[in-house]
């Protein structure tokens, strides 16, 4: 328009280093919790084996770290606050093949251009040497021990409106806490030290073995309801615990996956667990577990993300595979007799409570004196029942003098059955105590690995379609289904391109053709697209023979005789997963004498 200047275009220039620290600490420090894992990261890496934090007002206030691991020499105390400045890789070689913590060498400069950080450390090993490097750039004399402290005070002091979107001082501190507790978990060897407002919060004794450190840093609770997993295959270690399915919680709070030491978060770890989970879980139900997988550093790529919480397999598949496949085995592998005592005390009933300060004589020890309650009762009681105890336990022997007799050590796990409570339940006498067992869904459970067992040794049939299905594709999918075509034969899939973005479907698994076949070809696709495996196959088809072993199970309210019932205690013993019915409801529970005690308040 005449009389308009043209517009200048703004000119390209490089920003100044300040700058450019803060932009990068926008991406490392998003807070107080950051800043202390950057420091443990180069706490560990330097060989530390005791660390001390300490932290006020949350950390915006005051964040200090202080190690003994090998400290920094003098001369390279300015340069360990300079971006890109490391000690850990030298060539792209040794970023291919990360073994330490940290790499990036941007931590400390980031850091550093949001807060007072004062640079202190010792790598003589004399007692009275020692420098620092102050917040002016100055490396003055600073005499302690051997290692290094990193003092951060007024974080995003430089940067005012990063500081208003600091939560509450009690929030921020519980994100440092749980990132202590990360680095506790995957460093049993290392003590740590947390300090809030001058107070001792928590500490982790060095030297720990990992089975003493997850139960110091979970709990008890955890230790005792969990399965220790220990999988070795294909050059992959994968050690740790896994909980058991009713130890289960609403959120996905207490996952910790460890990958060479490193806590990380990764689709294709957590759909591996979720499958190896599978048909064991209720509902919107997640699993607790503490894993660590071992592998060559060079196969898996921790330079995807500046906070390095997530990584890159280079075989994926086969990660996915071993987790899953450890996983699914060892819970499968979970009989009643492992899970004895496992079942968490009732509310009300504390672990052992029961039994303070109550002599022998006043407790009623297993199976005496039951002869005269059911005397007592016996009138009550149909003679077609008293027989069947009496086939059961032998001539002129009642199952209480049985059971007193000495013979407890010889019992199976869910003990013998005593009666049925309302159609639903069946009560059994164990070792322990009281055996409660939901008939329906423990038959439901046995039943369905039969049929899946089944199916298995038969293996999959598929089913020519009389009327193909023709479905559009993305190119992506198309390609996929050309790559990956031996793999869909495989799960009963046969697919022919019709041209670039069309299928048509030939076969499918006979079990799911009545099924919505356009919709699994698509979802099958995409597993394959995202995972490189699927088992959405498998996954239909367990559906349908879970429907099917539900309504094949006995039902509520059937009458069930004592043999009968002791012939599903005996299946469920001889059971993969009998914990839980395919909706993962559990099937059975125990309540020990001392809880039953508790209940009654007896020896209080």
């Amino acid at each position: 328009m005449q009389g308009m200047q043209a517009m200048q275009a703004p000119r390209i220039s490089l920003l100044d280093a300040q700058l450019a620290n803060q932009i990068a600490a926008g991406e490392v420090v998003e807070r107080p919790a950051s800043v202390v894992k950057e420091l443990l990261e180069n706490a560990l890496d330097a060989g530390a084996k005791r660390i001390d934090i300490d932290i006020e007002a949350g950390g915006a206030r005051l964040i200090r770290v202080r190690d003994q691991g090998q400290g920094i020499v003098k001369e390279d105390l300015p340069m360990a606050l300079a971006r890109h400045a490391t000690s850990k890789i030298r060539n792209w070689e040794d970023l291919g093949a990360i073994s330490t913590l940290g790499f990036r060498g941007e931590a400390l400069a980031s850091i550093a251009s949001v807060s007072r950080l004062r640079l202190t450390s010792n790598a003589s090993g004399a007692k009275d040497g020692g420098y620092c490097l102050d917040p002016d750039g100055q490396v003055q004399p600073a005499p302690q021990g051997q290692g290094t402290t990193v003092e951060v005070r007024e974080l995003f002091h430089k940067t005012p409106a990063r500081r208003k979107f600091l939560r509450t001082e009690r929030t921020e501190f519980l994100k440092i806490e749980d990132t202590v507790r990360k680095m506790a978990l995957s460093h049993p060897d290392a003590a740590f030290a947390l300090h809030h407002n001058g107070k001792l919060v928590k500490r982790y004794a060095g030297g720990e073995a990992p089975a003493q450190r997850v139960a110091a840093v979970l709990g008890a609770a955890f230790m005792e309801q969990s399965l220790a997993l220990d999988e070795t295959r294909g050059g992959m270690a994968l050690a740790g615990w896994i909980g058991l399915p009713t130890f289960s919680r609403s959120q996905a709070d207490q996952q910790f996956f460890f990958v060479n030491g490193r806590i990380i978060r990764d689709k294709v770890v957590s759909h591996a667990v979720k499958q190896g989970y599978a048909d064991v879980l209720y509902q919107a139900r997640n699993p607790v577990f503490c894993l660590s997988l071992r592998l060559d550093p060079r196969l898996v790529d921790v330079n995807v993300h500046p906070t390095k919480h997530e990584v890159r397999f280079r075989e994926s598949r086969n990660v996915h595979d071993f987790i899953y496949s450890a996983i699914h085995r060892r819970l499968a592998e979970v009989r009643p007799a492992e899970r004895q005592g496992a079942d968490a005390p009732l509310d009300g009933a504390g672990a052992g409570g029961a039994d303070q300060g109550l002599a022998a004589s006043q407790r009623l020890p297993l199976g005496q004196g039951r002869g005269e309650l059911s005397a007592a009762y016996g009138g009550v009681r149909p003679s077609d029942r008293a027989s069947l105890y009496s086939e059961l336990w032998g001539p002129g022997a009642s199952m209480g003098s049985a059971l007193a007799e000495g013979s407890k050590d010889d019992l199976p796990p869910l003990g013998y059955a005593l009666a049925q409570l309302h159609g639903v339940y069946i009560l059994a006498e164990n070792a322990q105590g009281l055996i409660l067992v939901d008939m329906h869904a423990a038959h439901e459970r046995i039943t369905y690995e039969r049929m899946k067992a089944a199916c298995d040794a038969e293996g999959l049939k598929r089913q020519p379609l009389l009327v193909p299905v023709s479905l559009t594709v993305s190119e992506a999918e198309a390609r996929v289904a050309g790559d990956q075509a031996e793999a869909l034969e495989g799960l009963g899939i046969t697919l022919e391109a019709a041209s670039t973005d069309s299928l048509i479907v030939r076969s499918v698994p006979s079990l799911l053709a009545k099924g919505d076949i356009a919709q699994l070809v698509r979802d099958v696709l995409a597993d394959l697209m995202e995972h490189g495996a699927s088992d959405r196959v498998q996954q239909h088809r367990d559906e349908i023979l879970s429907t099917m072993a539900c309504h094949g199970s006995v039902r509520a309210n059937r009458r069930l005789t004592l043999p009968e019932m002791n012939a599903l205690l005996r299946d469920m013993e001889a059971t993969e997963r009998s914990g839980q019915c395919n909706h993962g409801r559990p099937t059975w529970c125990e309540l020990s004498l001392t809880e039953l005690d508790g209940l009654f308040l007896r020896g209080r």
